[in-house]
């Protein structure tokens, strides 16, 4: 029995009264009288929350092999955390209009030059100071063979955070009767425009607030990553993983090479680095993008997606400033994420797959985050 829209419950979040009275930076009043929350939930039990504030997926409660539920995706209980937190770490958050890095704030398209806020100096990071994580979008309940869902709108507009383009972007997130979590973005432009959307969700399969994800078990179906400089900018090169640590092709802990001497791990203190998919000839087709085991629980996640890329992140800048959900400190490498994406800095990289969308064109990518649980032999 799949779950009926009257299934798909609408709550408010916490302490809205007390983030309206301070008028914070970036939310307009009448905004913070759309602020809600969605609740959708499973024949398995897997419930997950939504909030219309940024898109983000605020909570991912799953089963361990032992039928015990548990709370998997970092983040907050009331919206206040997310507008005001320390270092702003996008949790949950659909990012964009350009998810990810664009050097020096800054890109050309048709001959004329865009200049972007610098809100990670020196460069431009996951749509600016106000990105699509920062704004409030229309909801709307769906339903269909065994899944129920939301459906989020926005409408950014020309030159907002500097980019060309209205740009009318639409996502959609199903929780299905197979444990899936199925992501799925759409967009439209009135002018060429470079666009990347994805989820920054950070994962913990142990349970949010748990301690560290060193001792997940991941495998990257990627031969190749892109390296970056410095400021985690991209060099332009499509390096080999083999005889790396960035090589994942052969299942491994987060904690076995990431500490090891190495230039790429020291400038993102960490993985912090875009992977490159293997395709085999199916650029734009659905593959798997990652396997994640955690011992303990049992947890495994798969990770499916359209696009060619994925930006792997081990929580390198978590520090235990932040208290989460449980009450507990999100420790430095507390949470990983996975965000499913073209390449970094793609519209200053011409070799790059190209992100810029054009009027006659219509964004669409879909990406599948996929839960189950393995016996205590890991088989």
């Amino acid at each position: 029995m799949i779950a009926s829209l009257k299934q798909i419950r609408l709550l408010i979040l916490g302490s809205l009264t007390l983030c309206a009275s301070t008028m914070l930076a970036g939310v307009k009043t009448d905004d913070f009288d759309r602020i809600q929350l969605f609740t959708l939930k499973n024949k398995a039990g897997t419930e997950i929350k939504i909030t219309n504030y940024g898109a983000i997926l605020t909570s991912i409660r799953v089963a361990d092999r032992n039928g015990e539920f548990a709370d998997i995706a970092l983040g907050y209980n009331g919206v206040e955390g997310y507008i005001n937190a320390v270092d702003k770490p996008y949790f949950g958050a659909i990012v964009g209009r350009y998810g990810n890095r664009l050097a020096k704030g800054s890109f050309t398209l048709d001959g004329e030059t865009y200049s972007l806020a610098k809100n990670n100096d020196p460069n431009h990071l996951h749509g600016g100071v106000v990105g699509f994580d920062k704004v409030v979008w229309d909801a709307k309940p769906i339903e269909g063979k065994n899944f129920s869902g939301l459906e989020l709108s926005y409408l950014a507009k020309d030159r907002e955070e500097g980019y060309p383009g209205n740009l009318a972007c639409k996502v959609t997130y199903k929780l299905t009767d197979d444990n899936e979590i199925v992501m799925e973005y759409h967009a439209t432009t009135d002018k060429a425009t470079p666009v990347n959307l994805t989820n920054h969700t950070y994962f913990n399969l142990a349970g949010e607030g748990s301690g560290t994800i060193l001792d997940h078990i991941v495998h990257l179906n990627a031969d190749h990553y892109t390296p970056v400089d410095q400021t985690l900018i991209p060099t332009g090169e499509i390096a080999p993983v083999k005889e790396t640590p960035f090589d994942f092709t052969i299942e491994k802990s987060i904690g076995k090479d990431i500490n090891q001497e190495n230039e790429q791990l020291q400038f993102g203190r960490g993985y912090d680095h875009n992977f490159v998919l293997n395709k085999k000839g199916q650029a734009d087709k659905m593959t798997l993008a990652a396997t994640v085991y955690e011992p303990k629980s049992g947890r495994f996640l798969e990770v499916l997606t359209e696009e060619p890329g994925v930006q792997f992140y081990t929580g390198n800048f978590l520090d235990g400033r932040l208290t989460g959900k449980a009450g507990k400190p999100y420790l430095n490498r507390g949470g990983f994420c996975l965000e499913t994406q073209h390449f970094p800095d793609s519209p200053n990289q011409p070799t790059f797959p190209s992100t810029i969308l054009r009027p006659t064109e219509t964004y669409s990518t879909k990406t599948i985050f996929r839960f189950s649980v393995k016996p205590e032999n890991g088989h």
